[in-house]
């Protein structure tokens, strides 16, 4: 039995699955008027924020709906639109991090030129 553990280990880090959450915690925090400018080279990317949350619709669709600002940008770029499994009420200090994912229309007058979705929330201590 040890040494199928130690043969799955390696393979673990050979396959480069040991290094994935190391990468994952190196990601950038991004301001929300900053990641509204550069929407278009960051679409795909994991990024994270941080901010006060302003708004929360939950069970749409299957996720909730929760928007960030964090004092950047104007009106046409201070608000951060996330979709998560996860939820936090307004006034709650975040941090998030998923998909960026641009030009999202869900349909019915629900379009998004940025939306980050699959987020983790974190309340800030």
């Amino acid at each position: 039995m040890r040494i199928l553990s130690i043969a799955f280990a390696g393979l673990i880090g050979a396959m480069g699955l040991a290094s994935f959450s190391a990468s994952a915690a190196d990601v950038k925090v991004q301001t929300v008027a900053a990641l509204n400018q550069n929407k278009a080279a960051l679409a795909g990317k994991t990024i994270s924020a941080q901010g006060k949350v302003v708004k929360v619709n939950n069970g749409i669709m299957g996720r909730n709906f929760v928007h960030v600002q964090d004092g950047t940008g104007d009106a046409s770029s201070n608000n951060l639109v996330v979709t998560s499994k996860q939820t936090a009420n307004v006034g709650d200090q975040v941090t998030i991090s998923g998909v960026v994912v641009v030009n999202r229309d869900f349909g019915a007058g629900y379009s998004y030129p940025l939306l980050i979705e699959e987020a983790s929330i974190t309340p800030k201590k």
